[in-house]
């Protein structure tokens, strides 16, 4: 059982994400619709799974369109029209129809090669060194290249549309998109110029899906197109790198789940929800209250901000029984928070979950003893996403 001491919510980032569950497993237990006092504004936090889960789908309640942050007025501090993960059905839903055509089950598989050609070029480099960053050289570098081919940007324009988005995922990971102001400027021009272009020449990407698409009979906004991109630049790059950097530190410290998925690697769809529900990337994120609500005998009140903790909720024993703050790659999960649920679960999450069981099956198999020293791995800055910014890797796991 926690301590009651610890049943308050001190938003992490960079060294403090070492460990956050202790201070979830206190707010699980003592204080699961705790009330934050902050400069800004108070807020509140949703520890429970069940709690966090209603709220997710409730989104007729819990409004998306004020913002992910527990900072009031962040719509106007963005300074652009609201992307789709700020957007609350009906909008929210049609645009998603219009997307999700690029993330068909067949549109995933084809990328696959592409994605175990670059992950078994960068772990052979890997294995060559001997030892180096697996952030630096892989985790970090693949899902750059997924978004960037999905949002079908030229090759020879990969270099700065990486450092682009390098900038961007940096300051939104600290809550002020404002500090890339520049990166987001350059990233909208480029972006608006692929458009026209893609508007005469179509490819085989998202950007030429949605110009020659119809939103409520009339062509898709410049403006919502933009959203999509930066949407899958913010969320398609940092998410994936703190699953890949978790998944690769669980199976050095447990050696015996890692035997488990080398000895039968049909294992793996289950692995892989297993390592989504403990590295949790997006730790949570905030709602906006559109009513007073009651949840657990508690009263939010109207136009309040509301962080769900998903990583907290992932490990709630209630859910996940008495065993849930470890790892069982033979854990059958049902469900779980990492995605968000409801309107809002991840496009992406199919993709995600290709790049991961690609990464590991092709580190399992040709660094079957590799280690990662997290100790020595350093955690990126920033509030809502959790993921290493350095993790030290070995081949061979030599001493």
């Amino acid at each position: 059982m926690s301590d009651p001491a610890d049943a308050y919510f001190v938003p992490r980032s960079a060294e403090t994400w070492r460990d956050p569950f202790t201070m979830y497993a206190a707010l699980r237990d003592h204080d699961p619709v705790h009330q934050v006092k902050a400069e800004g504004g108070d807020y509140w936090v949703l520890s429970r799974f069940d709690h966090i889960m209603e709220a997710a789908i409730d989104f007729a309640t819990f409004s998306s369109a004020q913002g992910l942050t527990f900072t009031y007025n962040e719509m106007e501090k963005l300074g652009v029209e609201a992307p789709i993960v700020m957007m609350d059905p009906p909008e929210h839903t049609a645009l998603r129809k219009l997307a999700t055509k690029r993330f068909t089950p067949k549109q995933v598989r084809d990328i696959e090669p592409m994605i175990r050609a670059f992950v078994v070029e960068r772990i052979e480099s890997l294995r060559e060194m001997g030892e180096g960053d697996i952030v630096a050289e892989l985790f970090k570098p693949l899902p750059g290249l997924v978004v960037a081919h999905s949002l079908g940007v030229p090759q020879e324009d990969r270099g700065q549309f990486d450092r682009w988005s390098d900038a961007i995922v940096s300051a939104n990971a600290t809550g002020d998109i404002l500090t890339a102001e520049d990166a987001v400027a350059e990233l909208f021009t480029y972006f608006a110029a692929l458009i026209e272009k893609r508007r005469e020449e179509p490819a085989d990407d998202m950007i030429s899906t949605l110009v020659h698409a119809e939103l409520d009979g009339a062509p898709v906004s410049a403006e919502k197109l933009l959203g999509m991109a930066f949407t899958m630049v913010t969320g398609g790059n940092d998410t994936t790198t703190g699953l890949l950097g978790v998944a690769a530190d669980l199976l050095t410290v447990d050696m015996q789940q890692r035997a488990l998925l080398i000895e039968d690697p049909s294992r793996m769809r289950d692995a892989i929800e297993e390592f989504l529900r403990l590295a949790a990337p997006v730790q949570g994120l905030a709602r906006m209250t559109t009513r007073d609500v009651e949840v657990d005998g508690t009263t939010i009140p109207k136009d309040c901000k509301v962080m769900l903790l998903y990583a907290s909720g992932n490990r709630d024993e209630r859910e996940f029984g008495p065993t849930a703050a470890g790892c069982d790659i033979t854990r059958r999960i049902r469900r779980h928070l990492s995605f968000s649920y409801g309107a809002h679960h991840c496009i992406g999450a199919a993709l995600a979950r290709l790049q991961a069981s690609i990464a590991i099956e092709e580190l399992l198999a040709r660094c079957p003893d590799f280690t990662v020293d997290a100790e020595a791995g350093r955690f990126a800055p920033g509030h809502f996403v959790r993921r290493f910014e350095t993790l030290p890797f070995n081949a061979t796991g030599a001493a």
